[in-house]
């Protein structure tokens, strides 16, 4: 896992605009948009890229090592949103 996305998400797109591998969900057609309260960056799938951070207006994606002490349970957070898939 190379970034992960916390709750201060507000789910405006823009990060999976600018993602060139397609990997945060739920995407605004998919079912489950309206029913999470986050978008959700894949574990295996992401690149470390990083494209997808200077687009979020609320910057809520963190480079795993550096997610705040008290953020660092989303790591799991959005590996579970996929392994539930």
């Amino acid at each position: 896992m190379a970034y992960v996305i916390i709750d201060t998400c507000t789910k405006d797109m823009a990060c999976v605009d600018a993602c060139p591998v397609d990997c945060i969900h739920p995407k605004s057609d998919e079912p489950d948009i309206d029913s999470v309260p986050q978008l959700y960056i894949h574990p295996e799938e992401c690149i470390d890229c990083g494209a997808c951070v200077p687009v979020c207006p609320t910057n809520s994606i963190f480079v795993l090592e550096e997610l705040p002490p008290d953020k660092a349970h989303f790591a799991e957070i959005n590996a579970d949103y996929f392994r539930n898939k």
